[in-house]
């Protein structure tokens, strides 16, 4: 009995050259999935079945305990099972070839379009394959809709159960806010500014520490841009509705403290390094700005600096009494 009698071992091996895939590896599936199906046509049979495939000839034939027992008409379905093999395993290896395309590209974003949502996931179309959005990988407030388009972070190509790649993206990890900046602010490209660290609350708030690696460049200015428009562009492709707080890194843990509570205005700065917290004191005015909505504002500010941040409120004092950054560096 033959398969596909003399194409098979011409078309066999093409797929084998083409795809990568190897040609034994392909028998062996065959094999297997014939006595599966001859299992499935003669569900009395429970002795040992095996099958073989000839690779030049496509012939096949069913053995019982060493005994041929190939019944009269299951060439045809040898041969649908050999075509289905054979297409998965061709879709397999084009899953993998493309994994590899996209392997290079881990740690960078990427333009997509979603073509399915659920509650758990979204299906990202994102040029020659499809990557997932996770539940976890999305923003909270974001408003996800079939044929939206986003900008994503390729985050990882993973393997699922089945050993089949998995193309994993995120809309809410930092690393998202670093390369959009990278994209468009080229000090930041050139390396004269260093984005020394980001934090984020995805859809809400971004707090992202900055400094300049070059005499003359002003590292804030440089990123917030002309009439504010490169950091407006970055909020743009993040959907409009995320603030981003461009923070001045400074080697001086109370004036980076100070800066990475702004807008608040700061009174004065106590900082434990062993215990690594810090006592701000701040008007009664300025408290829910220091604090920010639901705490974002301090909880942003703790994690960019790396001291829990304890925000203790005053009532007004002359302004004669106020300390200056000069004195808090003292």
């Amino acid at each position: 009995m033959t398969i596909i009698k003399s194409e098979f071992s011409l078309a066999l091996n093409q797929v084998a050259t083409e795809r990568g895939i190897s040609v034994d590896d392909v028998l062996s599936s065959i094999e297997l999935a014939i006595v599966a199906a001859y299992k499935k046509e003669y569900p009395e049979k429970i002795e040992e079945i095996k099958a073989t495939v000839n690779k030049d000839t496509g012939g096949t034939k069913i053995f019982e305990n060493d005994k041929d027992i190939t019944p009269p008409g299951f060439g045809r379905i040898a041969a649908q099972t050999a075509k289905q093999v054979i297409l998965q395993k061709i879709r397999e290896a084009e899953k993998k070839t493309v994994a590899a395309h996209y392997q290079s590209q881990v740690g960078t974003v990427v333009k997509g379009r979603i073509i399915r949502y659920d509650s758990y996931s979204a299906s990202v179309d994102i040029g020659k394959a499809e990557a997932i959005l996770p539940k976890e990988e999305q923003m909270n407030n974001y408003q996800y809709k079939v044929n939206d388009n986003l900008i994503v972070y390729l985050k990882e190509i993973s393997n699922d159960k089945f050993d089949n790649p998995r193309i994993i993206v995120s809309h809410s990890h930092p690393k998202l806010i670093e390369e959009l900046f990278k994209r468009e602010v080229p000090e930041i490209a050139n390396g004269s500014i260093e984005i020394k660290k980001v934090v984020r609350e995805p859809g809400e708030r971004t707090k992202i520490a900055v400094t300049s690696t070059q005499s003359g460049v002003d590292p804030v200015g440089a990123c917030v841009g002309q009439k504010g428009v490169r950091v407006q562009t970055v909020i743009d492709e993040l959907g409009g509705g995320e603030k981003i707080d461009i923070i001045q890194w400074n080697k001086d843990e109370k004036l980076f403290l100070i800066a990475a509570l702004s807008p608040a205005k700061i009174i004065s700065v106590e900082i434990d390094k062993t215990d690594k917290r810090a006592k701000v004191i701040v008007e009664e005015k300025e408290a829910p700005l220091a604090i920010g909505k639901g705490g974002i504002n301090v909880n942003l500010a703790s994690r960019l600096t790396e001291f829990e941040i304890d925000i203790v409120q005053i009532k007004p004092i002359p302004p004669e009494n106020k300390v200056s950054e000069e004195k808090l560096k003292a």
